[in-house]
């Protein structure tokens, strides 16, 4: 099986930690440069220093904010005009939780430009260097919600739905050029926003986050959250050449929880 990424450069998003900071770390191992973007300059030099090959890889850090449109634009002009990139993964930390119908329009706005706006953005400066290359990989990590949403995350919800529409379109646009557009369904994973979605739940319901964490984990046949390098390895490989015929699909690495098929 070719797993080899030798020779090509991988853009990370949401690389200070979590799945990002995962998949950056199996692309690494599979042979990539890889350069991570986050907000947190300190981190990310952690990060970097902690990738297979070290610096004398090249692999680099860019700072942004996918809320910044004009900010990330820059930012991402500055890494292809060092190099290339043939690899993208969009990463992006959900939205806050809540009932769809009473979120405000200012929480969907915030939504879609950290998301769909944001993937437009970095879409638009990588793709040529994709095209000159006659290879590429996207993918996008968003979430189970896509196919059976979740309840108590309707901003998240709306929002990864329309990710996962951009990328299925895209997935037909761009195969002629070599390109695979395909997106990566997390279920419960041990980071830092399950955390946060376990305390705001325990808020609401007005319950331990112990409980709360218990009951979450009954919904999983395997019983466990998955461990960030679990998602990050299946992101890895669908970036590799023995992935180069999977296009336009929305994988779950979710445990078994989703019960469609």
């Amino acid at each position: 099986m070719d797993l080899d990424l030798s020779n090509r450069h991988a853009l990370v998003c949401g690389a200070s930690g979590g799945i990002g900071r995962a998949a950056a770390e199996e692309l690494a191992a599979l042979g990539a440069t890889v350069t991570v973007l986050a907000r947190r300059e300190s981190v990310l030099r952690e990060v970097v220093s902690g990738l297979a090959g070290g610096a004398d890889r090249g692999h680099a850090l860019a700072v942004a904010d996918t809320g910044d449109s004009e900010g990330l634009a820059r930012a991402v002009a500055a890494v292809v005009e060092r190099r290339p990139v043939h690899i993208l993964v969009n990463n992006t930390g959900g939205p806050p939780g809540g009932p769809l119908h009473a979120a405000n329009t200012d929480a969907l706005d915030e939504a879609f430009r950290r998301h769909v706006i944001a993937n437009q953005v970095l879409l638009q400066a990588v793709l040529p260097g994709m095209r000159q290359a006659g290879w590429g990989r996207i993918i996008n990590v968003v979430s189970t919600s896509v196919r059976e949403p979740i309840p108590g995350l309707g901003v998240s919800n709306t929002v990864r739905g329309a990710v996962a529409s951009w990328a299925k379109t895209l997935a037909g646009e761009l195969a002629a050029d070599g390109i695979t557009v395909n997106n990566v369904l997390p279920g419960f994973t041990e980071t830092g926003r399950i955390r946060q979605l376990v305390s705001e739940r325990a808020a609401r319901e007005g319950r331990s986050e112990e409980e709360v964490r218990r009951d979450m984990e009954a919904q999983v046949p395997a019983g466990r959250f998955a461990r960030p390098e679990e998602t990050g390895g299946v992101i890895a490989f669908l970036c590799s050449p023995a992935a180069a015929y999977v296009n336009g699909v929305s994988l779950a690495v979710d445990g078994g929880r989703t019960r469609s098929i």
